[in-house]
């Protein structure tokens, strides 16, 4: 971490004289005259004139979560006098490789905004107009990435559909995660296990109490997450204590069907303090935060291979049920839902390896079951066979993707639609096919894909849509429909054709591509064959 960056954050949290803060640069942002300054619940705050939009970044949520606090639920921040400047991001969650440039610390307990209300003669937001939020968690599965990442500048949104957009920071892996309730009898780390999804509820409860001041209306926040995103905010709606705080979601490739069960996340707990070699939870809470991370190398004890996994817990506190089984949890039926994926997800994880192209069918039988990744227990040459009849023009690499897209991630989008349509709330479902055009649209619409339209910042380093006619158009109508989600809780909008929800047994599902248009279960035969087997969530 630089010295400025410390600085900063130092003199957010409260006592120290602000005016030394507010006169420190960001890069990309002035602190002038016109800057907008907004009052909040613990101290007022100075953003920037951006591309026709205010932006404040590095908004203190919650207290530090190191040193006492590691393992411990978050605390609300203390309040400060003067001006605070918001110009420049927060730390993220300690993660090792992060983003290019981008401190880390346990101290992490940030969100940015992007809105587009209008500066007052007094310098506030509060414009007269009740904006939708859209609050947009990050993916990285519950393990890395922060609400800093380019891809996720809400700029372009914010602008776009008059809304305000919120991303934020909150602990990960081990330092969000870590169930230790059951190794340590210690009131300290009773809620170990769900630390981060806390930080989440912390983060929501200060956008209610706060987001009027930004031009935002806090009776309609709306939810929306990619990946690991997504599983979060699936986990939000199983959660009593997020209950009211938010209005809409949208699950943007990203499920949570089940949490860990408290048997095995104590396993893997176990896996991990024993790699460190550590015997007592004093010595665990003083290790630095880079030595920490080194637990998470720890052979997961009940995957049997791979890093030691991290994710919600069943711990009967913060979450006494799974979020979509045994049926849909009854806490999170009167949000209205979208739930979505892109037809080649697996080709977002594979690192645009460009020999998979050339598959022969003897590697896809071989490479199958390492995708399935234990989520589907089926014989890998019967799924080859069943895709050569369903799609006798498929290549084997076509046919590895896709088989590899049912198994693996497409089935709990199933399971989420199935769910809420049973329970008489059906979400609206849809699936990107639009192809981007790298390396010739061999990669089709790959996991992040959705993400990166929606926000349309085409020109962020590893954003993959280009940005031709095609690119913007998609983004212009993605972004539509999302907005219109936000507004009314209804995605029905001009870009798009009548979106019908998900209904049993038609299944509908809007497809997004050149054509959008809607489709009654979409790959079906593909469904069918997965469903002769149980579907596993990862990490459970």
């Amino acid at each position: 971490m630089d010295a400025p960056s410390q600085t900063r954050r130092t003199l957010i949290t409260g006592g120290a004289a602000l005016t030394a803060y507010a006169a420190l640069p960001a890069v990309g942002f002035t602190a002038e005259a016109r800057s907008p300054v907004v009052k909040t619940t613990y101290g007022k705050v100075r953003g920037a004139v951006g591309n026709g939009v205010q932006v404040f970044k590095g908004l203190r949520y919650g207290a530090d979560t190191g040193g006492a606090g590691r393992f411990m639920p978050p605390q609300p921040p203390k309040p400060w006098t003067g001006v605070a400047d918001a110009l420049a991001y927060g730390a993220a969650c300690p993660q090792g490789k992060g983003e290019d440039g981008e401190s880390q610390s346990e101290d992490c307990l940030f969100l940015n905004i992007w809105t587009p209300a209008k500066t007052g003669k007094k310098g506030g937001l509060e414009d007269g107009v009740k904006r939708p939020v859209m609050f947009y968690i990050h993916g990285g599965a519950y393990n890395t990435g922060s609400g800093a990442s380019p891809w996720y500048d809400g700029t372009k949104l914010a602008k776009r559909g008059d809304v305000v957009v919120v991303t934020v920071n909150h602990r990960l892996n081990a330092f969000g995660y870590l169930y230790l309730a059951r190794l340590f009898d210690d009131p300290s780390v009773v809620d170990s296990g769900n630390v981060g999804q806390m930080d989440l509820v912390l983060a929501l409860q200060w956008v209610r109490d706060n987001i009027a001041a930004f031009g935002g209306d806090p009776g309609n926040v709306m939810l929306f997450g990619q990946s690991g995103g997504g599983a979060k905010i699936a986990t939000l709606m199983a959660m009593p204590t997020a209950k009211g705080l938010f209005h809409r979601a949208a699950t943007m490739s990203g499920q949570q069907v089940t949490a860990a069960g408290p048997f095995n996340a104590t396993k893997r707990a176990k896996g991990f303090i024993d790699k460190l070699g550590i015997k007592d939870l004093a010595a665990l809470r003083a290790l630095p935060a880079e030595t920490f991370l080194n637990g998470l190398k720890a052979i997961d004890p009940i995957a049997g291979g791979g890093g030691v996994y991290m994710g919600p817990v069943l711990d009967e506190r913060t979450l006494t049920r799974h979020p979509f089984f045994p049926d849909a949890a009854p806490e999170g039926l009167s949000v209205p839902m979208l739930c979505g994926n892109t037809h080649d997800e697996v080709k977002g994880f594979v690192g645009y390896d460009k020999s998979l192209m050339n598959l022969t069918w003897e590697q896809v039988i071989e490479k199958l079951p390492a995708q399935f990744n234990a989520r589907i227990d089926i014989d890998p040459a019967t799924v080859v066979a069943a895709y050569r009849k369903i799609y006798p023009n498929y290549t084997p690499a076509d046919v590895y993707f896709a088989a590899a897209t049912a198994g693996r991630s497409w089935k709990a989008a199933i399971i989420q639609d199935e769910e809420r349509a049973k329970a008489g709330a059906p979400a609206w479902a849809y699936q990107l096919n639009w192809r981007a055009p790298k390396d010739g649209g061999f990669w089709g619409a790959p996991h992040t894909l959705d993400m990166q339209l929606v926000f349309g910042n085409f020109d962020a380093p590893g954003v993959i849509t280009g940005s031709g006619p095609d690119a913007v158009a998609m983004h212009e109508t993605l972004a539509d429909a999302f907005v219109a989600f936000a507004r009314t809780g209804d995605p029905n909008c001009a870009a798009i054709p009548k979106w019908e929800p998900y209904t049993l047994p038609r299944r509908q599902t809007l497809v997004f591509d050149n054509t959008t248009r809607m489709e009654d279960d979409p790959r079906g035969a593909e469904r069918e064959l997965f469903n002769k087997v149980p579907f596993t969530q990862f990490g459970t």
